[in-house]
């Protein structure tokens, strides 16, 4: 139930500031040191050593970066110069962001508080205890448990001494620590146990591949099962003997080999498949498919999955069918064939931009080579998962709900020193549910969302939080029919506004702007260039301010902005605009977004989950998705609030429909027998 609402303020509060944006730049992390290399619990096979050491006569060992270290002022904090740990380590970053530098100097300390940086640490978004994580691993579901996988570092809130975390969830959304899964206590892993997949055999069998990183750090495959399959916890794991089970092969970079997905059955011949993300000496993004009939012998197949020039290392790839029909409304499962009724999704995670990006195809499987519908829009060059902070993603086809899941790595922003201060970095974004577009109202369902064609844009994917974290809501407010006139800010009575389930729909009234062009379409604005929620155009920005404070000094914007064309069509922009979320100095901040298709009829319509320190923002069903991570200094605890904004000269916005919710947290704790 949505009780009565509070009386509302009908006064126009003033603009928005003309705040300058702050100089922000980019910083590089310190180098992590590695573990040291204990003495391998097993000796390979004389094959296999052979077969490395060729490997490194023919193309030599190759290093992503020189590795220099910037010399700093006393009391600053140590960067990178002009390379990552994880580009030393040959796998990408994977930690914050490169050269965060102000005026071309050292990063300068902010004075974090310890009640600031405890605000931080989310409520309902997966995080292990402590220190640093990175990519989802293995997720899959086994007997009345979810299981989540992830890269953690038991030392430290920076990268370095990968290991896999391990927790399980009865719903994706209260989870429960278990040990370590597997740490890196193999010559074939010793330098990090990387990103991995699981497969699921027919027989209830789970088969672990993941990549190592060796002594000499290269990259290898590697094979894992449950030391006790009876353990519906699977709280131990048994690396096979026969470890490495695969290599790079020839033309492929020592370092450029990673990421094995979760297998797939060949219909042609019964056979399994799985890909392997890499990349040709021309920087050419690709993707490897091996052959297997026992996950212990490959063989490399002669053509590639696929290849797109110019989009360098692809991480974590992901190879997953969906179906185009709109009366089958399930999720499908991995090894579904291709055929009439069935489109296959590949997804990247290029290492270039550190960016998912997805495109719609064809998967055949008598040439295990996949085709996009559209080339102008291939894996690289056209859809992105998410606009925002969102990285290393993977799926997995939940069988109870039969529906495909989506986890995503979300990354710092903030400096690292802070996160050492606070002792922990980065964390999982809530499950999506992928589908192909095909109702306008997507937010309204209370079930999970199943993939299924788009019959009205037919050319991408909506994500949308899993249901079960409607379980979270708690007290909630209905604003309906409220205006939001040119130029206004209207504030929310909502209470405690940190841990929030925002749900609005808005009708725009775009009369005034007849006949009134002054800007030329798309190409006249962007999300990153327009001047963020602060800058005033026609039809455009409007939306709202979460985790601001009341006199709007600290506040993240989500908004749409929309342009007309000579042509009198309109364009519609969904965007995040950080810029002014903190008043901290060493942070990285930016506006975010792109387009999101709106058809003839529909009204604008945005989802948002607000969880401490991120902001995900899901525009028209999940169509356009952004996630920030910001970092408040004064809208924190009692100080968040929310506050609808229409910063355009020429259109009249009225939240038609405006729900918003406190979200309970999911008390993610320690398994206790």
């Amino acid at each position: 139930m949505i009780p009565a609402i509070s009386p509302m303020m009908d006064g126009a509060a003033p603009l928005l500031p003309e705040t300058s944006p702050e100089s922000r730049q980019q910083r590089d992390p310190e180098r992590g040191k590695r573990r040291t290399p204990v003495l391998p619990a097993v000796v390979a096979s004389a094959v296999v050593l052979l077969g490395l050491a060729a490997l490194f006569l023919v193309y030599g060992f190759h290093d992503g970066g020189d590795g220099r270290a910037a010399v700093l002022a006393p009391g600053t904090v140590e960067v990178a110069a002009s390379s990552s740990r994880g580009v030393v380590e040959g796998v990408s970053e994977k930690s914050t962001t490169p050269a965060l530098r102000l005026g071309g100097g050292a990063v300068r300390d902010y004075a974090w508080t310890n009640s600031m940086l405890s605000w931080q640490r989310t409520a309902f978004h997966f995080q292990p205890p402590n220190n640093w994580m990175n990519d989802p691993n293995g997720p899959l579901y086994y007997k009345g448990w979810y299981h989540l996988f992830y890269q953690w570092n038991p030392d430290s809130a920076v990268w370095g001494n990968i290991t896999w975390g391990h927790a399980v969830s009865r719903d994706l959304i209260h989870w429960l620590h278990l040990p370590l899964a597997m740490v890196p206590d193999h010559w074939y892993d010793i330098n990090g146990v990387w990103t991995g997949s699981a497969t699921q055999l027919p027989d209830g069998r789970i088969v672990m591949l993941y990549t190592g990183a060796t002594e000499e750090s290269v990259q290898v495959q590697n094979l894992a099962e449950p030391a006790d399959p009876n353990d519906p916890l699977l709280r131990e794991w048994s690396k096979a003997e026969a470890n490495p089970v695969l290599v790079p092969p020839p033309g492929i970079g020592l370092t450029d080999f990673r990421d094995p997905t979760t297998a797939w059955r060949n219909p042609a011949d019964s056979a399994w498949r799985i890909t392997i993300g890499s990349k040709d000496r021309d920087h050419a993004g690709l993707a490897l498919v091996y052959k297997t009939e026992d996950f212990l012998h490959y063989d490399l197949l002669p053509t590639l999955l696929h290849v797109v020039k110019g989009t360098g290392m692809w991480e974590c790839v992901d190879l997953y069918p969906v179906s185009t029909s709109p009366a089958v409304e399930d999720g499908l499962e991995t090894s579904t064939p291709p055929g009439p009724g069935v489109k296959h999704v590949l997804k990247a995670s290029l290492d270039d931009d550190r960016n998912d990006y997805y495109a719609i195809g064809t998967y055949d499987g008598e040439t295990d080579t996949w085709t996009p519908d559209n080339a102008d829009i291939d894996v690289g060059i056209g859809l992105r998962y998410d606009y925002g902070k969102f990285y290393a993603s993977k799926t997995f086809y939940d069988p109870v709900g039969r529906r495909r899941v989506l986890w995503g790595w979300i990354g710092e922003t903030d400096s690292e020193r802070a996160d050492i201060l606070k002792g922990w970095a980065s964390l999982q974004v809530s499950m999506i549910i992928f589908i192909l577009n095909a109702n306008e109202n997507k937010g309204e369902k209370s079930i999970p969302r199943t993939v299924m064609l788009d019959t009205k844009t037919g050319s991408n994917l909506l994500q949308w939080p899993v249901v079960e974290v409607e379980n979270l809501r708690m007290r909630g407010k209905s604003f309906d029919g409220l205006d939001v006139s040119p130029g206004s800010v209207v504030p929310l009575d909502v209470g405690k506004a940190t841990q929030l389930d925002i749900e609005a729909v808005f009708e725009v009234d775009t009369s005034a702007a007849d006949g009134v062009v002054t800007e030329a379409g798309a190409a006249a604005y962007s999300c990153g260039t327009g001047g963020g929620a602060v800058g005033r155009g026609l039809m455009g920005p409007f939306g709202l301010l979460v985790l601001a404070d009341d006199q709007l000094s600290e506040r993240t914007a989500v908004f749409f902005y929309l342009v007309k064309g000579v042509d009198g069509n309109l364009t519609t922009f969904f965007c995040q605009d950080e810029l002014r979320s903190s008043k901290a100095n060493d942070l990285v901040k930016r506006v975010y977004g792109s387009l999101v298709p709106v058809l003839d009829g529909e009204n604008l319509s945005i989802r948002i989950l607000v969880d401490h320190s991120i902001v995900e923002g899901f525009a028209q069903g999940g169509r356009t998705c952004i996630t920030s991570r910001v970092y408040p200094t004064k809208a924190i605890y009692e100080s968040a609030k929310i506050f609808l904004f229409n910063n355009a000269t020429n259109v009249r916005v009225t939240a038609k429909s405006l729900k918003i919710w406190e979200l309970n947290s999911a008390y993610i704790r320690p398994y206790v027998d």
